[in-house]
């Protein structure tokens, strides 16, 4: 053992038994922090007369998580769900909920900033793109605009605003037509994905601001953006909340 005598042979073996000691501690932990919400969310929706309703800490690939899927809803009413659900959300350390059979209901400190924040970091690396001279999207980002929407569902408190751009190569009455159209065909794509859409506010720009950088003629410009205008939380309602399915 005189190599631990060497100080980086001291400090490596340092490092590795903190590494297995978090990974100890963290194995050992994280069910018992599962355990113990999952004691506690049965309380609650004992509480509301949530009978047959059950909260599993449990991430998809069966890891402890703090996120809980609540089953056993699907004959309750939007009311009765609504109040299972705010029921289990106060509970102290629990963190975004979702129902089975799909519905989800937004943590109320989520920041609705992030929702800009993270659409645009999705549309940095890829395009909403839609058929020439068309609103109509390209089917190849339909998956896009469903990332789109799971980046917006945890802000629902935001008001966003959808604006769509062309480039300069046409009349431009007809650009900012388009590009209105346009918006509106990613309004109505997201509700169809569950985001309420008085939420959503559209507005087409035409070519009059192209992407700093490019000539206005040049085809990337044509482009959808996303915005948040008003960060003021809303009260969640039983739209807002889990509801039946």
């Amino acid at each position: 053992m005189n190599f631990l005598r060497k100080p980086q042979f001291a400090l490596i073996a340092g490092v590795l038994a903190c590494i297995a000691l978090a990974y100890t501690v963290g194995g050992a932990s994280g069910p018992d922090i599962a355990q113990r919400l999952s004691a506690s969310a049965s309380a609650a929706i004992e509480q509301v007369d949530g009978d047959g309703v059950e909260a599993h800490f449990q991430s998809p690939n069966g890891w402890p998580s703090r996120h809980p899927v609540l089953t056993g809803a699907e004959t309750l009413d939007e009311t009765t769900r609504a109040r299972i659900a705010r029921a289990v959300a106060g509970l102290p350390g629990v963190g975004g909920i979702r129902w089975s059979d799909g519905d989800m209901m937004v943590e109320q400190h989520f920041s609705p900033l992030h929702c800009q924040e993270d659409v645009q970091a999705l549309l940095r690396a890829r395009t909403i793109r839609f058929e020439e001279s068309s609103a109509r999207i390209d089917v190849n980002s339909r998956s896009l605009i469903d990332e789109v929407a799971t980046s917006l569902r945890p802000c629902l408190g935001a008001v966003i605003q959808i604006t769509g751009h062309t480039d300069r190569s046409g009349p431009e009455d007809i650009n900012i037509a388009l590009s209105s159209e346009r918006a509106e065909a990613v309004r109505q794509a997201l509700i169809r994905r569950g985001i309420p859409g008085n939420v959503l506010l559209v507005e087409g720009e035409g070519s009059s601001h192209p992407v700093e950088g490019l000539e206005p003629t040049d085809p990337a410009n044509r482009r959808i953006e996303f915005s948040v205008i008003s960060t003021q939380p809303l009260v969640p309602t039983p739209v807002d909340t889990p509801g039946p399915r």
